[in-house]
């Protein structure tokens, strides 16, 4: 017999303006200036499908802000 998780695990960098939130809504890191954080972890719950498309989106809005920002 063989057992395996799918579990992806998301959720471990809070998005907000609290004192809890390791991100703003830009994606950029409170306290650490010219850092960003694009990845799953700024996801709050985990998607019911294979976190590599919505990673995919969150990268592309990462990019946009970048973009926006120089």
């Amino acid at each position: 017999y063989n057992t395996q998780t799918i579990y992806h695990p998301v959720g471990t960098c809070k998005m907000g303006s609290d004192k809890m939130a390791v991100v703003d809504a830009e994606l950029k890191v409170h306290g650490i200036k010219g850092l960003r954080i694009a990845d799953a972890s700024i996801m709050p719950t985990i998607v019911n499908s294979n976190t590599n498309a919505p990673c995919y989106m969150i990268g592309e809005k990462c990019a946009d802000f970048v973009k926006a920002s120089t």
